[in-house]
C-alpha cells in the first residue's frame, strides 16, 4: 500500500491510498467521500484496465457535488443511500425533516451527504491482505438526522481479487442509517463505449415498484413476465427500451431488487455481471437485503473521466447493496432504526474475475 496527497477540502488535506495485490488488482482510494477512484484488473488476455468510473483529479469530485445530478462516482453513501419520500420521517413520535435533492425527495444523505465529507484513515495490514480503514463521525442533527453517528468503514483487498467492504455504526441517540458504495462499473474499461451488453444475473425474484419519483410503492412484486427479470444472465440493454412504466419513470433501471434470502443476514450472491467482450466478472455478495441497479441513464456526456473521455447514457453501471428505499416510511420493509448500544453492521464483496 502507497499514500500520497490528493489536494484539499476546505482546509482538510486529502489522500490517496493505492491497494495492490499479486494477482494484478490495483484499487485507488480517496478519503475525499471514501470514494473508490480507480480498479484496474486483467481481461482474459491480461491486458489490464480500469473498470470503474471516476475522475482524475479531486476538482472533478468537487464541481460535480454543486452541481444538479451528482453522479456519486465511487463514494460511500450516507446517512441514508438511496430515497426518503419528502424528506420526511417520524421516529419514536418525533418528526425529523431532511434536505430535498432529487424530485421533491432526500436522495443519498442529502445535499452534504457521506459522499462529501474527509474520512479519517488508518491503512490495515494482514498476512495476505491489505486494507484501509476509514473513519466519519456525523453530528446530531446534520442534514437533519437525530443523533450522532460514528461511521467506519474498512475497505480489504486479497490474493483472490476480493475487494471487501465492512460496514459499521453505532449511535448516541436513536436514528436512521443505510450505508453503500456507489461505484459505477464497466468491465470493457473505464472508457469504453457502454454496458448495455454487458450480462447481468439478479439473485432476485422480486422488486420494489416505485412512483413517479422513483419512492417505493409499498409493494413487492414479481419480477417474473417483466424487463426486471435478471433470474437468467441477460443482456441489460436487452429490454431497456421496453414500454414498461417503471422503465420510463427512470428513464432505464433505476430500482430495489429484494434478494432471494429469506430472514438469513449471512453473505450471499446478490449480481454478478459478465462483460463478453474482455471476459471480466463481477460478482457480488453482500448481508444486505436488496441491491439496486442503476444503468447510468443520467449521464449525458457533459463529465469527462479518468481516461478524458465523455461519460454518456449507459457508460456505467451502479449495484448498490442496501436496505429498501424510504424504509423509515415502510414498516413493512426490513428495518433501518439504529438504536444506542446496537451496532449497525453490513458486508459487501466486489469479487472480480474472468470467465
Amino acid at each position: 500500500m502507497t499514500s500520497e496527497p490528493f489536494g484539499q477540502v476546505d482546509g482538510a488535506a486529502v489522500s490517496r491510498y493505492t491497494l495492490s495485490n499479486g494477482r494484478g488488482m490495483t484499487v485507488r482510494i480517496l478519503t475525499y467521500g471514501g470514494t473508490i477512484q480507480s480498479l484496474e484488473v486483467p481481461d482474459r488476455r491480461g491486458h489490464v484496465d480500469n473498470v470503474v468510473l471516476g475522475f482524475a483529479t479531486l476538482d472533478g469530485y468537487l464541481d460535480i457535488a454543486k452541481k444538479k445530478g451528482n453522479p456519486y462516482f465511487g463514494a460511500i453513501i450516507g446517512r441514508y443511500a438511496n430515497r426518503i419520500a419528502k424528506g420526511a420521517f417520524t421516529l419514536n413520535g418525533t418528526a425529523h425533516q431532511l434536505p430535498v435533492n432529487n424530485n421533491g425527495n432526500s436522495l443519498h444523505g442529502g445535499t452534504a451527504g457521506f459522499d462529501q465529507k474527509v474520512w479519517q484513515a488508518t491503512p490495515q495490514q494482514g498476512g495476505d491482505t491489505v486494507g484501509l480503514k476509514l473513519q466519519y463521525v456525523s453530528p446530531s442533527g446534520e442534514m437533519g438526522y437525530p443523533g450522532a453517528l460514528t461511521a467506519t468503514v474498512t475497505y480489504t483487498l486479497d490474493q483472490t481479487n476480493r475487494l471487501n467492504i465492512d460496514y459499521q455504526a453505532s449511535t448516541d441517540a436513536p436514528t436512521v442509517v443505510n450505508l453503500t458504495n456507489h461505484s459505477y462499473w464497466n468491465l470493457a474499461g473505464e472508457s469504453a463505449l457502454g454496458i448495455y451488453d454487458h450480462r447481468l444475473t439478479l439473485n432476485a425474484d422480486r422488486y420494489t415498484p416505485t412512483d413517479s419519483t422513483q419512492i417505493p410503492t409499498g409493494q413487492l412484486a414479481p419480477v417474473k413476465g417483466t424487463p426486471m427479470d435478471f433470474t437468467a444472465p441477460t443482456a441489460i440493454g436487452a429490454r431497456i427500451t421496453a414500454n414498461d412504466p417503471q422503465l420510463l419513470t427512470g428513464q432505464g433501471y433505476d430500482l430495489n431488487w429484494a434478494i432471494n434470502r429469506g430472514d438469513d443476514t449471512s453473505l450471499a450472491q446478490a449480481a454478478k455481471v459478465e462483460d463478453p467482450s474482455t471476459g471480466r466478472t463481477l460478482t457480488v455478495l453482500t448481508t444486505e437485503p436488496g441491491i439496486q441497479f442503476y444503468s447510468g441513464n443520467f449521464l449525458d456526456g457533459t463529465i469527462i473521466g479518468t481516461g478524458g473521455h465523455a461519460y454518456r447514457q449507459g457508460a456505467g453501471l451502479a449495484l448498490e447493496t442496501q436496505h429498501f428505499p424510504d424504509s423509515p416510511n415502510h414498516p413493512e420493509f426490513p428495518s433501518t432504526t439504529l438504536n444506542p448500544g446496537q451496532t449497525y453492521h453490513q458486508t459487501t464483496v466486489f469479487q472480480l474475475g474472468v470467465g
